[in-house]
């Protein structure tokens, strides 16, 4: 009998030591997909770095040559681009304030309804206080 015990004991060993060993194989297949997934997507994303380092210079390439071969404007022209510009410059500077000046009444806006909050909310608190002062007062008075 003792013999059958030990060896239905070393049978439950070696099955438990197959389970984790398949475990392990099992965690370390899963891990190296993802380590391959994961170099395979940093490849993806170096060659996307790349096709946009080279549209750039493409890009940067065609704005040079585009401004080699501007002709020169008549002094009219040149005028009337330096009115437009100072136009531009003088309307985005209007934009700017008015963003800012939006942003200081959204502020305020929001303080104030915090603060009607908090003031109706004290209030509310003030209220249930002096309820609880009677309800307080009512059951000392009745002992």
């Amino acid at each position: 009998m003792a013999d059958v015990a030990t060896a239905i004991s070393d049978n439950i060993i070696l099955i438990i030591m197959a389970v984790l060993a398949a475990i392990v194989i099992i965690i370390v297949v899963t891990q190296w997909k993802r380590v391959r997934e994961t170099q395979n997507n940093v490849a993806l994303v170096e060659k996307q770095v790349e096709l946009k380092k080279i549209a750039l210079v493409e890009k940067d390439m065609e704005t040079k040559r585009m401004m080699e071969n501007v002709l020169p404007l008549p002094k009219e022209k040149q005028e009337e681009l330096a009115k437009i510009r100072k136009t531009t410059s003088d309307i985005m500077n209007n934009v700017g304030y008015l963003h800012s000046e939006i942003s200081e009444r959204v502020a305020l806006l929001e303080a104030k309804a915090e603060y009607g909050k908090l003031q109706k909310l004290m209030n509310d608190l003030e209220r249930k206080e002096s309820d609880l002062d009677k309800k307080v007062e009512d059951s000392l008075r009745r002992n």
